[in-house]
């Protein structure tokens, strides 16, 4: 999926191997990923998807007050939060340190290869039931 703020311009699932960047697009503050060979085709990950930057993560400061804060890690896994809030941003990044990083705070430019999609896009996207399918295992 991708957020709400990228919902009407063109778009595509994200494969494993897509060589993504972080862009934003000509007609949106909203940050988000493309492909190298696709600069105006948002590139939507499903929860779950798993993700290798070329070189640590960079974001942008909220207010723009600071630029290029590195989040200490280079892989992340996508997901979505605040499920129940419409018209706010969903699309984060989790990382293996414990930080979470919506998609629009990335500084642009950054490239990240799609290392792997979701076994199962239903739990992924749905924690409880997630957790739920592990307690009946």
């Amino acid at each position: 999926m991708c957020d709400y703020s990228l919902q009407t311009i063109a778009s595509r699932p994200a494969k494993v191997g897509d060589k993504l960047v972080t862009t934003r697009f000509w007609d949106r503050i909203t940050r988000g990923f493309s492909a190298l060979t696709e600069p105006t085709v948002a590139v939507c990950l499903l929860p779950g998807t798993e993700l290798a930057f070329e070189t640590e993560v960079e974001y942008d400061h909220f207010y723009g007050d600071f630029r290029n804060r590195k989040i200490g890690a280079s892989v992340a896994r996508f997901r979505h939060l605040d499920q129940g809030r419409p018209n706010v941003h969903h699309d984060a990044l989790e990382f293996p340190n414990g930080k979470l990083l919506l998609l629009t705070e990335l500084s642009e430019g950054q490239h990240a290869t799609v290392l792997q999609l979701p076994a199962d896009a239903s739990n992924m996207s749905n924690p409880a039931k997630k957790q739920a399918n592990v307690a009946v295992r």
